[in-house]
């Protein structure tokens, strides 16, 4: 079996640098900007008002949605069974003309 050959590495190939200097600055104070002035609040409404229309819309595009998709999983699954069945047939065919060959002579 194979075995990977891990390679050993005793010192860092990198560049190295040395590290950065931090020199200490002094913190310059400014005034306060003044506040702005109070701004009056929106009307509390909700962004979006759904109908009993909508929702009846709503539910059958989800259910329509829901229905198609299913279908095509179901067909999907439909279509590699019946590859699987077909394969398995010819194998069994080919395995007893094999055989039937092989009586022959």
């Amino acid at each position: 079996m194979l075995r990977p050959k891990i390679p050993t590495n005793p010192m860092p190939t990198g560049i190295l640098t040395p590290p950065a200097v931090i020199e200490q600055t002094t913190a310059v104070q400014h005034q306060a900007a003044p506040t702005p002035a109070p701004v009056a609040p929106a009307a509390a409404q909700p962004t979006i008002q759904l109908t009993p229309g909508a929702v009846i819309a709503l539910v059958g595009g989800g259910t329509a949605v829901v229905l198609v998709v299913g279908a095509v999983l179901v067909s999907m699954l439909l279509a590699v069974a019946i590859t699987g069945a077909s394969l398995a047939i010819c194998a069994l065919v080919i395995r007893s003309l094999i055989t039937a060959d092989a009586k022959r002579h």
